[in-house]
């Protein structure tokens, strides 16, 4: 099997573990936050405004439909389906790793179709750094290209390629890439996590290198070490398997890379183990500009529209209501609103200093 069907065999892979398997590992920290309570909201619940501004657009919701697929011919009714949901609803996409339709230009449609669905919408194209580092800034450029995109994720995934029998094990050289890229290229540059979070120290090496937002992909939600050991064992692999086991719980749970990235630039998307409106209000709170789901909508994706703009239209029904409960008529508002943390979460975030937080928001935070 060659390099680029080895890619494209992988997406698949991918798309029907993350569907049929358990791949969620460890706590994102959002059991541990609680949104304090206004019993006067001077709100009407019927008005609540869910519109933000992110990278100079506005959009009608802080729900960034996150990265999930393409890349095989399997996965294009999928993004159809998310680039409809994403054109209906007003809200930021982000598509799948674009390497297979980079190094095989009939995959290309797999991509291209969101934004065929969604003529309007806010689109993230995405590729690796590693791939960046080893093709430079034409293929982040054609990434943006093929799919007509505002803005390119390069994605940050070493535990993965740890893990992954395919992997790349030479990091060196990817945050040079990532500055050049910044350098160059007038669109905007985000640095995007697959599931182990950011520290304070990789976000300000980031902003350095001038990426203009950080999606802070934490742990707590899809495991990435739990679906390359998925693979190792239908490959009949037991040492990879093992070492997938190994490293269930590493990375940064998503609340404590929230509040480690936040303060260091901006804008922050928050994703990572987000699973419900509530989740996003709480990442709101704590200070994210926008907040991002993948997994709990790939199901309702996978079945349908009717089932996908369901899932959205609950998700947006339970923001409203945690905003209306907080006080917050608008996405501005909720910046302002306490949290409570506790457990272990809280226990992490002391140890970083970000302790004093609670609600009240630095004036040195950049926000585009």
């Amino acid at each position: 099997m060659t390099l680029p069907e080895q890619t494209t065999s992988r997406k698949l892979d991918h798309l029907r573990i993350c569907s049929e398997k358990e791949i969620e590992a460890g706590c994102s920290g959002f059991s541990d936050v609680r949104i304090v309570h206004s019993a006067l909201p001077e709100a009407d619940m019927d008005h609540i405004d869910l519109s933000c501004r992110f990278l100079n657009t506005t959009l009608s919701s802080p729900l960034f439909i996150a990265a999930m697929t393409g890349g095989h011919p399997g996965t294009t009714e999928v993004n159809r389906r998310l680039g409809r949901a994403a054109e209906r609803f007003g809200c930021a996409i982000g598509v799948g790793s674009q390497r297979a339709a980079l190094e095989r230009s009939d995959l290309r449609h797999s991509f291209s179709v969101v934004r065929e669905e969604a003529p309007t919408a806010f689109i993230v194209a995405n590729i690796g750094a590693i791939q960046l580092r080893d093709h430079g800034p034409a293929w982040a450029e054609e990434a943006v290209s093929m799919i007509e995109a505002d803005a390119i994720a390069i994605h940050l995934n070493p535990l993965q390629e740890a893990i992954q029998p395919e992997g790349d094990h030479d990091a060196t050289g990817c945050l040079k890439a990532i500055e050049e890229l910044c350098s160059l290229v007038p669109f905007p540059v985000i640095a995007k996590e697959t599931g182990s979070g950011i520290s304070r120290e990789t976000a300000y090496n980031l902003w350095n290198a001038g990426v203009q937002a950080i999606d802070i992909g934490g742990y707590g939600g899809t495991s990435w070490a739990r679906v390359e050991g998925v693979r190792a064992d239908e490959a009949g692999d037991p040492v990879q398997r093992r070492l997938g086991d190994d490293f269930l719980s590493w990375g940064i749970p998503t609340v404590v890379s929230l509040m480690e990235v936040r303060e260091t630039g901006g804008p922050v998307i928050a994703t990572g183990g987000l699973r419900n409106g509530l989740d996003i209000a709480k990442a709101l709170a704590l200070g994210a500009d926008m907040a991002g789901m993948a997994l709990p909508l790939l199901a309702p994706a996978m079945e349908s529209d009717a089932a996908l703009n369901a899932a959205i239209e609950e998700i947006h029904r339970e923001l409203t209501v945690a905003m209306f409960l907080s006080g917050a008529a608008t996405i501005r508002d909720m910046r302002r609103v306490r949290t409570y943390i506790t457990g272990d979460t809280r226990d992490m975030i002391q140890e970083t200093g970000c302790e004093k937080h609670y609600g009240d928001r630095s004036n040195s935070r950049r926000r585009i």
